[in-house]
């Protein structure tokens, strides 16, 4: 379960494989350069700067582990704009120091999580949890772009907080550079109109390359450097060469508060990851090993720690251009990652040039992509239950945190999903007292009828009979107590699940039934919930004669059984 899928693909590798992986690890190398800072530069907040070359780093890092460690074929991975609302927090109270501890404790966490075969779980994450949390993150990101996308200058940097910096923007809104704001809407307009009419071509390094290409010539013209922003201007010169890796400095007297940030990413990461992983086996027709991936995902996230970058996890835009590239094993992940790390040692000092306005205009398209607005608009065309947790893991994604907003959202869907669960369990009366009735034996043969004692009670249980649905169960099964009754029969042919609170309630009537000197009868159970009665001992204790398997076979023996008790009671004979 823990293997790597690279170890499997390697003994049938050839070079018609490698020359698919070779192209498409290019393509994706090329794509994911202008992500990469920008993404790097998007944790920035308040004084704590975070340099385009770290975003490079973790691409390099993690594309390279991960794909030796992990569990998907074509999956590939780095840094992701859905860890910069987190990051940003971390940095803000911990310091870039902060960061790198809790990505090292993410990756341990995520490698215990593969240990305990964890990501089959992860899978049952509600969508309309998913849906609302995702688009929260792509406007929260957007928020954080804003700032460069015109331009504007802001003393002592943005706040975290979300309606702070909204706050914020507001008050500075009339230091609009409008030479920025020109750059970022063509980086934008270029990029949408390479994916429409040449959509082979990595349209967003074009369109950050054609803002960088316009400020030049604007700055020719003009004679003016200051213009813009640029990245040299902002970070420094881009190195040439890559860190060595070293120990994180784990900062001992703060990790109890570094924890919970370390599992938030750990299960994002998770999340994200086993997502992407999916959405490439649609696209494929390849299996993911879930535990595998989340194996590899720690091992990268704890690399990218001693290299001082990022959290990393699949990237479902990378991904996806990977397969459509020919990407066809981690290879080509690996490809992409050394592509990165080529033009990055040969081409940094031309970084330096690219303004800060054409990577917000790259993070503006990629926050788009990850809104999903006609997703997230087509949620209210369904159950209005769904659209109002998908609301609330909404809000609380924007005005909290990811971990607070996914635990309300997953809670809310839990309760909901009792709800519809305890609506179509119920338990009907099918017999009361009345002799003349004729009850069809669906289980058994259905073109035979039986008429039953008037001192035998039948009720039929529908659905799982769990903790939600016992409410329904006591207040019908009362009825029993008001009439001269004999025998009870339950039917559960119709009953797939039986939990600890049903069995209570079983053995709760059990016990009512034998201080009324009632027998009861279970008719027709199912697998599951004949082997909760028999792991309980209930099944013993109401004695296994009286659990049969087909109602023909539990009315005769309601039928004996009362002709037995009339036998024995001379009383009971005369009222009968």
């Amino acid at each position: 379960m823990l293997r790597p899928v690279i170890l499997s693909d390697l003994k049938n590798y050839s070079l018609k494989l490698f020359r698919a992986d070779l192209f498409s690890g290019l393509t994706v190398g090329v794509v994911a350069i202008p992500m990469a800072m920008a993404f790097a530069i998007a944790c920035s907040t308040g004084e704590h700067i975070v340099k385009p070359q770290v975003g490079l780093i973790t691409a390099i890092v993690a594309g390279i582990i991960i794909a030796l460690s992990g569990g998907s074929r074509t999956q590939v991975s780095g840094p992701t704009g859905a860890f910069i609302v987190i990051i940003s927090g971390v940095i803000a109270a911990h310091g870039f120091t902060g960061l790198v501890t809790a990505t090292f404790l993410a990756g341990i966490i995520l490698i215990l999580m593969a240990i305990f075969k964890m990501g089959a779980f992860l899978k049952y994450i509600p969508y309309p949890v998913i849906v609302g949390f995702t688009t929260a993150i792509a406007i929260i990101i957007f928020s954080t772009q804003i700032k460069d996308i015109f331009g504007l200058e802001i003393p002592g940097g943005l706040p975290a907080n979300f309606i702070e910096k909204c706050q914020c923007y507001a008050k500075n809104f009339g230091s609009v550079n409008f030479y920025a704001l020109g750059l970022s809407l063509l980086t934008i307009a270029v990029i949408f109109a390479m994916r429409r009419w040449a959509p082979k071509l990595p349209a967003m390094l074009i369109g950050m390359l054609a803002s960088t290409a316009i400020y030049l010539l604007l700055i020719t013209l003009t004679g003016n450097d200051k213009l813009v922003l640029t990245i040299e201007q902002a970070f420094g010169e881009l190195p040439r060469t890559l860190p060595l890796p070293s120990l994180p400095s784990i900062p001992w007297e703060a990790l109890s508060d570094l924890f919970m940030p370390a599992f938030t990413i750990a299960i994002l990461c998770a999340i994200e990851s086993l997502l992407s992983a999916s959405v490439a086996d649609g696209m494929t027709g390849d299996r993911h090993k879930p535990n595998a991936e989340l194996l590899g995902q720690g091992i990268g996230n704890v690399a990218c720690a001693f290299f001082g970058g990022l959290p990393a996890t699949g990237a479902i835009a990378r991904t996806a251009t990977n397969i459509r590239a020919g990407g066809k094993t981690p290879i080509s992940a690996i490809i992409h990652a050394l592509t990165i790390m080529i033009i990055m040692l040969l081409f940094a000092p031309y970084a330096g040039k690219i303004p800060l306005a054409a990577l917000a205009g790259v993070l503006v398209v990629v926050c788009w992509n990850m809104s999903e607005i006609r997703t997230f608009t087509a949620m209210f065309k369904g159950p209005r239950s769904d659209a109002f947790v998908m609301l609330i893991t909404f809000g609380a994604t924007i005005l909290s945190d990811l971990v607070v907003a996914v635990g309300i959202g997953i809670v809310l869907s839990a309760f909901l999903f009792i709800r519809r669960m305890s609506e179509i369990s119920d338990i009907s009366a099918l017999k009361i007292g009345d002799t003349d009735e004729n009850i069809e034996l669906a289980d058994t043969d259905p073109t035979v009828n039986y008429k039953l004692d008037h001192s035998i009670e039948v009720f039929e249980l529908h659905g799982p009979f769990f903790f939600g649905a016992v409410d329904s169960f006591k207040d019908t099964i009362l009825s029993v107590f008001n009439h001269r009754v004999r025998v009870v029969i339950l039917r559960m042919r119709d009953v797939p699940a039986l939990d600890a609170t049903g069995l209570n309630a079983l053995q709760g009537f059990h016990q009512q039934c034998a201080r009324k000197h009632i027998q009861l009868i279970i008719s027709g159970i199912q697998d599951q919930p004949l082997n909760v009665l028999e792991k309980s001992g209930f099944a013993d204790k109401m004695g296994r004669t009286n659990i049969c398997r087909t109602f023909k076979v539990a009315a005769e023996y309601a039928t004996l059984c009362v002709n037995q008790s009339r036998a024995d009671d001379p009383l009971m004979t005369r009222q009968g």
